[in-house]
């Protein structure tokens, strides 16, 4: 059990805890859930070991081993795999003692200990978790170092995946993740066999994925059991008590200090005045609610609707290099009130869609015809980066509007949610959110036909892509998302577009369809066999098939020469004249040993053969 008692976190000067206390059994999956800056990740340090507590304890079990995200992503010459398979630290000492062990004794207590933790299955398990996450077969073979950064991330939680701690930490890990990728941690979350705790303004991974919400709210933690939903109801029912006893207790406060006001000064009733101050004193106050309303967020409205179609494309092909067009055949239309959302795993070209229609990437072929006077606002999340970190929300304003008077430059710097003094901090002090909200406000500026929101969540609390939301639906013009987050999509998008095989296609269905489409897909491609690559990614190179079928068949040779020289050993040790009458336990174990490992070998012999045939094949 994690035990959490009496705890006051204090950082840089700011109680974010004050003394709470909770409890969470095993087997739990906890959402933990709380405004930005509350101190949730704190916490998780605090957990950890990596930051003290100003006051109380955090109790673990004296084996939990404690799992969570890297900060930093793998890099390096290792293969995908062989990173997520280093994870499993003991099953990587075993393998490396059991390489070089002699003594038939210590070989049997290896080889059971690596039957009991399941050791021979670790290939498939890793794989089936990196395809989950969007890595093909021949992409798991390759260095981590070839790929992007965003990429590596999703190797880091794939490994902690793998790692499968007692205690999994998981802190907003779908900011790596596209939809696809999101709805496969979804499912995986749920069915996770031991105690995880996740925080996430996800709505629809803490619906689906956990049953109890920890709440961090003014320095307090709550335990709700139940989803996301069921802990908004049961919040909502807490406030209105709190809101009620609170009345209660003002009224009774109010007839006590009437009774002292009225009779302190007469002597035949100054003990009875004194036992009321006393009463005072001690009826302790109770928290009244305090509403911590959300900035709304909102889009000006362009100054003219446009004659629909604003943006037709016909028959049109882009990307980076006219030999290898990222998309082809695309062929579609947008009208002035359209809804839009792209669906499709990262890397099959969202990003290079919302760039032609933007009129960022000219297209090699075909024709893309837009709008007379077509105004487009883009928002994308690496713009953060682009943000003056030394001048302020004011600053970035005042750049827009000119000569515009003062009164009128904090009147829209207001009016995007920088009000007071919060338009004069710097944009290097602001939040993630902060950030996210200024930029959202300076792309849609100047009241524009359409907007494209590229990942437009990351770094919003829940409450904040709520009222995202409303602002998108309010908005009059059109509106084309790419998101992870399904609240979002299903709250706005009307029509749902899908880019996979190099072409843009319009899907029928609904979510709930396209998620079960999405998760039998990746159960599919988690099978040992090899499976196609995805279509071109441009960040993540491309890499020679019969080049990555030699790396295949030289890991199945020395899969087989490492489980051959195992199952050596075991012959030598069951080969010992007295084993069975001295010890039967053991060479009952060593026999069990030697049945996994020939399972093993099999299949190692299995992939050598098929990936020989397909290199063969691809030889010509």
């Amino acid at each position: 059990m994690l035990a959490i008692t009496d705890l006051s976190i204090r950082l840089a000067g700011r109680l974010l805890i004050d003394q709470s206390s909770v409890q969470i059994t095993p087997g739990s999956r906890v959402g933990l859930v709380g405004r930005n800056g509350t101190g949730k990740s704190t916490l998780f340090k605090v957990i950890r070991g990596e930051v003290a507590a100003e006051h109380g304890t955090v109790t673990l079990p004296p084996r939990w081993r404690v799992g969570s995200l890297a900060q930093e992503a793998p890099n390096g010459p290792e293969s995908l795999i062989t990173v997520v398979l280093k994870a499993d630290l003991e099953r990587d000492a075993l393998l490396a003692e059991a390489e070089h062990a002699t003594d038939p004794h210590r070989i049997a207590e290896i080889q059971t200990r690596l039957v009991d933790i399941d050791a021979h299955s670790a290939p498939s398990r890793a794989a089936a978790i990196l395809s989950g996450l969007g890595f093909s077969a021949a992409d798991q073979l390759r260095p981590c170092a070839e790929f992007s950064g965003g990429w590596r991330m999703r190797v880091a939680l794939a490994a902690t995946l793998f790692a499968a701690p007692d205690l999994l930490l998981l802190d907003e890990p779908t900011n790596y993740l596209d939809l696809e990728g999101t709805l496969w941690l979804e499912d995986h979350l749920a069915h996770y066999p031991r105690t995880v705790i996740v925080i996430s303004h996800d709505r629809d991974l803490l619906e689906s994925s956990v049953d109890q919400i920890l709440h961090l709210e003014r320095g307090k933690l709550t335990l709700y059991k139940g989803t996301y939903s069921s802990f908004e109801e049961q919040r909502a029912a807490r406030e209105l008590l709190d809101a009620k006893a609170v009345k209660r207790q003002e009224a009774e406060r109010a007839r006590l200090q009437a009774f002292v006001d009225r009779f302190k000064a007469k002597a035949s009733k100054a003990r009875q005045a004194q036992s009321r101050v006393k009463m005072l004193e001690r009826l302790k106050p109770i928290t009244a609610l305090v509403t911590e309303d959300v900035r709304e967020i909102s889009f000006p409205a362009p100054e003219k609707i446009l004659s629909p179609p604003i943006i037709a494309v016909d028959n049109a092909s882009v990307g980076y290099d006219p030999a290898s067009p990222v998309l082809g055949r695309v062929t579609l239309r947008i009208d002035n009130d359209d809804r839009i959302a792209l669906l499709g795993a990262n890397g099959n070209g969202k990003s290079t869609l919302v760039k032609l229609l933007a009129g960022r990437l000219a297209p090699f072929s075909g024709k893309v015809t837009r709008a007379d006077k077509l105004s487009i606002a883009y928002f994308a999340q690496h713009q953060l980066d682009e943000l003056n970190e030394d001048a302020s929300a004011y600053d970035h304003v005042r750049k827009l509007m000119g000569d515009a008077p003062e009164a009128k430059v904090r009147a829209r710097a207001g009016a995007i949610g920088f009000s007071g003094k919060a338009a004069d901090t710097k944009a290097g002090k602001l939040s993630g959110g902060e950030k996210a909200r200024l930029l959202l406000g300076l792309a849609t500026f100047f009241g524009p036909n359409m907007i494209i929101l590229d990942e437009p969540t990351n770094h919003l609390d829940i409450d904040s892509r709520g009222a995202l939301a409303e602002a998108i639906n309010e908005f009059p013009g059109a509106v084309i998302m790419v998101s992870h987050d399904r609240y979002l999509i299903e709250a706005c998008a009307e029509r749902l577009w899908i880019v996979a095989d190099r072409t843009v296609t319009d899907y029928d269905g609904d979510l709930d369809e396209y998620r079960r489409l999405v998760l039998s897909a990746r159960n599919a491609e988690s099978a040992p066999r090899e499976r196609s690559a995805p279509s071109e990614k441009p960040q993540r190179p491309k890499s020679d098939n019969r080049g990555s079928l030699k790396k295949r068949i030289a890991e199945a040779e020395a899969e087989i020469a490492r489980v051959g020289d195992i199952i050596a050993k075991i012959d030598t040790a069951l080969a010992l004249p007295d084993i069975f009458t001295r010890d039967p336990k053991q060479a009952a174990q060593l026999s069990k040993a030697r049945a996994n490992a020939a399972d093993a070998l099999a299949r190692a012999e299995e992939q050598w053969l098929e990936a020989s045939a397909q290199f063969d094949e691809a030889a010509g």
